[in-house]
């Protein structure tokens, strides 16, 4: 027994130390991760990064062009811009995250049901995806936004109440696949508990495809925010929002650039982030793959 643990723990040291060298020589994938460690750092610590706080405007300065007192420029209340970026990457952040625990621990528990258990317990679940397919998510979102009021907090849980069916078919996908493995037959038939099969021996397998999922539904729900602000349903001010900075730039995009440009920028450069992560992920950790 303790040589079977031996050989397997090397097994899971050495496809580890393969995991990190393919993906260390995807170099996008490494310039992504560099992306998404700054943006998790002014995530952290946007009050100390930013110059004045996001709330704090001047009527005398509102939209003025870059400059040196105002690198990004002012808004329309003479907020100092760069400030409102840096705050507004936070709430992205914060956003993308607490969405993706609420869809993954609803895709999780109902996936892990409906595909190991099977028979009547998976048909039920399979009805409830059918429905919520056939009901636009942002609808949904856009519902619930109306009836709980703009706040970040609501902005969550309504995009991860309305987010959850790919995380859902991708577990319950899994599930049906690695139960029919020679392994998990043989640990059921040593007398294994439902339980530990299903949570030993089948989910840490299924760990490394939602990791990459998760990397690339970030940027979905960043877009999904953005897109809720920009319809004025989103997170109410003075707390900025990237997609909200867009909305309000509207008009005037003619002849204060800035207003516009520099958040549709920071909207762009951390999904690439996320993107080039989720696409190294997904490289590195298919076996398949030896660039």
């Amino acid at each position: 027994m303790n040589s079977l643990n031996e050989v397997e723990e090397k097994g899971q040291k050495r496809r580890k130390a393969n995991f990190v060298w393919r993906f260390r020589r995807n170099k996008l994938a490494v310039i992504g991760f560099a992306i998404v460690i700054i943006c998790f750092f002014i995530a952290i610590f946007a009050n100390f990064l930013a110059p004045t706080s996001y709330d704090v405007g001047n009527l005398t300065e509102a939209r003025q062009n870059p400059s040196w007192a105002h690198i990004f420029g002012t808004d329309a209340v003479g907020r100092d811009y760069l400030s409102r970026i840096l705050y507004a990457t936070r709430t992205s952040i914060v956003v993308a995250l607490g969405v993706q625990i609420i869809t993954l621990s609803i895709g999780i528990s109902l996936g892990t049901l409906g595909g190991y258990l099977g028979g009547w317990v998976d048909q039920i679940v399979v009805r409830i995806i059918e429905i919520a397919t056939g009901i636009p998510a942002l609808l949904i979102a856009m519902f619930i936004m109306g009836l709980l009021g703009h706040s970040m907090w609501n902005v969550i849980f309504a995009l991860g109440i309305s987010g959850w069916v790919v995380e859902t078919r991708i577990t319950r996908g899994q599930f049906l696949a690695f139960k029919e493995r020679e392994f998990i037959i043989a640990a059921q038939a040593i007398g294994a508990s439902r339980f530990r099969v299903a949570f030993r021996h089948i989910f840490p397998n299924i760990i490394p495809i939602l990791a990459v999922l998760l990397a690339f539904q970030v940027p979905a729900v960043i877009f999904n925010e953005a897109g809720l602000s920009f319809l004025g349903l989103g997170i109410d001010e003075p707390v900025p929002s990237l997609g909200k900075m867009i909305s309000t730039s509207l008009g005037y995009v003619r002849t204060y650039w800035h207003m516009g440009l520099f958040p549709s920028l920071m909207i762009a450069i951390i999904t690439m982030g996320f993107t080039f992560v989720g696409d190294g992920l997904r490289d590195a950790l298919d076996p398949t793959m030896n660039r």
